[in-house]
């Protein structure tokens, strides 16, 4: 029997999955990205993230179970996604749904992802949902594929 996936919007009680998600070592090891210590992370999430009404904040519920988030936010002129499940959820087709129905919600184009370049399921997971990459970026130590959706890059 398939999952039910569905987005609505962030309530309190996720941000405790959220940090969860951030800390699960094999995820810190495929997207190259620290996680946040407790107070540094709430408090990112509660002023940049929730505090900034041009941001698109969903998260992601899978049979009633927060199971990750997706975000648009503007860095400068690119609109930008990203996005973070919970390991249980990977594999198994629920990011390419949960990232079809954020498509459909998020309609700024040209829309930009840039994931490390060794994270091959996420960049996968993109280019399902019709990204293209388009060359690569380094954001400190960290190469990073850059694939946008629609526009020109």
């Amino acid at each position: 029997m398939e999952s039910s996936v569905h987005l609505r919007d962030v309530e309190p009680a996720d941000l405790e999955f959220f940090l969860a998600y951030e800390h699960d070592p094999e995820a810190v090891r495929r997207s190259r990205f620290p996680p946040r210590e407790r107070e540094a992370f709430m408090a990112h999430w509660t002023s940049k993230v929730l505090g900034d009404p041009a941001n698109l904040v969903q998260t992601v519920v899978v049979d009633g179970a927060t199971a990750g988030n997706i975000v648009a936010w503007w860095d400068g002129e690119r609109r930008t996604i990203g996005y973070w499940l919970g390991r249980p959820y990977w594999g198994r087709g629920i990011g390419t749904r949960a990232l079809t129905a954020f498509l459909e919600r998020e309609t700024a184009r040209p829309l930009y992802a840039d994931p490390v370049a060794g994270n091959t399921g996420s960049v996968r997971l993109l280019e399902k949902c019709g990204f293209t990459a388009t060359g690569t970026e380094r954001h400190g130590e960290n190469e990073h594929v850059v694939l946008v959706l629609g526009g020109s890059a």
